[in-house]
């Protein structure tokens, strides 16, 4: 009998995952099962294109019916896993049903970070997760005067960002000193905080929400941790997500932020792999366990257990790269910043078009670019191959990036 494949998520990386096994030579049965019944869509366009009318929720469909069906791909939608049974390789579902693996691929993602705060559950409070997420704000925004964004990340600086174009009074409150401090370096927050200043946006660094006031089951403020009161018509929860690993620990599997799995994306059942914001793996470019929520690491992932599951045994080493959009600048980030001790810039900051080199020791661990798509790309190259580049060569502006990839690897 040919082997059965199960894939639970038909995000980015469960949709990938499916198409690579055909890509790899698969030619058993897959099973892509999800709870939504829209056709799989991309999700990272929510918070830009689709609030700004550049995207409809046709033209974010990841792949047509069609594919599916041409790639014999049976798609369950609509359809949740409520428990797996590992001694039997059997799914059980909310239909009633049950459905039968001999691997079982989870992409099931993350979930919004819920808002715990006094008045979270009032109307015109929204995370920004889904489609059904982003066509409730896009309506509200038509008519919003005032609006307070929790949390400085990239999504609620990329909503922020289209909420200031529309005219949105729009005040973002963020606990950490500076905007994107987990993820970005302090150059390229204040450029980013810069930014937001000429757009309009009222930041608010050191500040988080105490408690949203309503009327009539409606919010109409936010009550800040100082004090102060700010007009609302809608607030934004960007406060970040949870690896959706609920499912995986009721069967048992190891945790640790996110489902835990080795260096060929295997969680501690060796029938069963995890790919996307769900795991926790060990990264040779961190040099250490990461959770990444990034559409890339999903999209690579799930080629490589794809690769995996053909019986092309390679671990995952993909450098992981990052972006967001917000008005005109376009960050691009490629390696992981931990444990920097230096930082080059080159570009010019004053212009909008930079990069930030980080090192740790004399060894490159990322490059943050702010429209320098070439330094972008250089630097994956320069990560992902093991070629050097000294804090020297970074600060020296006559310096040609290009001509290291013809430099010997380490």
């Amino acid at each position: 009998m040919k082997r059965r494949i199960v894939i639970v998520g038909a995000g980015h990386a469960g949709v990938q995952a499916a198409a690579s096994l055909r890509d790899e030579g698969f030619d058993g049965s897959i099973r892509l099962i999800d709870a939504g019944r829209e056709l799989p869509y991309q999700r990272p366009p929510l918070s830009k294109a689709y609030l700004k009318g550049e995207a409809t929720a046709e033209s974010l469909v990841l792949r047509g019916e069609a594919f599916y069906r041409d790639k014999a791909i049976d798609l369950a939608l609509g359809e949740s896993v409520i428990a797996i049974d590992r001694a039997e390789r059997r799914l059980s579902l909310s239909s009633g049903g049950d459905c039968p693996y001999d691997a079982l691929i989870l992409a099931t993602g993350a979930r919004a970070r819920p808002l715990t705060v006094p008045g979270g559950d009032l109307e015109g409070v929204h995370a920004l997760r889904d489609l059904a997420d982003a066509a409730r704000i896009k309506e509200e925004m038509s008519r919003a005067n005032d609006v307070v964004v929790i949390g400085a990340g990239f999504i609620g600086l990329e909503f922020a960002a289209v909420a200031a174009k529309h005219g949105i009074g729009v005040t973002v409150l963020e606990m950490q000193p500076r905007v994107m401090a987990r993820a970005i370096s302090e150059p390229m927050s204040a450029a980013f905080q810069a930014k937001h200043a000429a757009l309009g946006v009222h930041l608010l660094l050191g500040e988080g929400v105490a408690e949203l006031r309503g009327i009539d089951g409606r919010v109409k403020a936010a009550v800040t941790t100082s004090g102060r009161h700010l007009p609302a018509d809608m607030v934004i929860a960007g406060i970040g997500v949870l690896a959706e690993d609920r499912l995986a620990g009721e069967a048992g599997l190891a945790l640790g932020n996110g489902i835990l799995v080795d260096a060929h994306l295997a969680t501690s059942d060796p029938a069963i792999f995890a790919i996307g914001d769900n795991n926790n793996h060990e990264n040779p470019f961190y040099r250490g366990r990461l959770r990444l929520e990034s559409v890339q690491n999903a999209l690579d992932e799930a080629k490589c257990v794809a690769r995996n599951l053909t019986g092309k045994r390679e671990p995952y080493r993909a450098v992981p790269w990052f972006w967001s959009d917000q008005a005109d600048f376009k960050l691009q980030i490629a390696g992981v910043s931990k444990g920097l001790s230096r930082l080059v810039l080159r570009g010019d900051r004053e212009s909008g078009a930079f990069s930030v080199f980080g090192f740790a020791g004399d060894r490159l661990a990322v490059v943050e670019s702010v429209n320098r798509p070439a330094d972008h790309m250089i630097a994956r190259r320069l990560l992902g191959e093991g070629i050097a580049l000294s804090p020297a060569e970074a600060a020296d502006p006559a310096f040609e990036l290009k001509g290291l990839l013809t430099r010997p690897v380490r």
